[in-house]
């Protein structure tokens, strides 16, 4: 079985509903996934956006969300998944507005192409405080037994 990750609220390649954006509720999708393989110690996920600030014009990928250290037995999170809610030993990065937890699509100008990215490690990463996505990934190296992508895209509504 291939690790896969999934989320009932839009479809791969499809559009995030606002609810999940700065012109809603601002709260995490739920998102789930499976075929975890043997050996797993830890998981990561990444949700960033590489289309920053205008995607004609890329120059920066923006961090939305950073959580590691999810256990292997996780099958998933739930819709705006509190902090406190998090699977025991859940660690929380820094996102690019300078705080942990989940910040939602909220693109400048254009269509933006939102990567949820789960990662299978086979190992724990130890030693992390409030970590950049920079730092989790270079913790990262060489540890990473699989990889699945979830690609949900957003617009602003015009006039917003």
């Amino acid at each position: 079985m291939t690790l896969s990750i999934s989320s009932a609220a839009f479809e791969h390649q499809g559009e995030i509903p606002r609810q999940y954006t700065c012109e809603g509720d601002d709260t995490s999708p739920a998102l789930r996934w499976s075929g975890v393989p043997a050996g797993t110690r830890s998981l990561v996920l990444i949700v960033d956006d590489p289309d920053a600030p205008d995607p004609a014009a890329p120059r920066m990928t923006w961090v939305h969300w950073v959580l590691y250290n999810l256990p292997p037995a996780t099958t998933g999170l739930g819709e705006g998944v509190a902090a406190d809610a998090l699977p025991d030993g859940t660690g929380q990065g820094i996102n690019d507005w300078k705080r942990t937890g989940y910040g939602g699509p909220c693109p400048p100008i254009g269509r933006h192409r939102y990567f949820h990215k789960l990662y299978a490690l086979d190992t724990v990463l130890d030693g992390l405080n409030r970590p950049t996505k920079a730092q989790v990934e270079a913790a990262m190296q060489g540890h990473v037994i699989a990889s699945a992508e979830l690609i949900g895209t957003y617009a602003k509504t015009p006039g917003r």
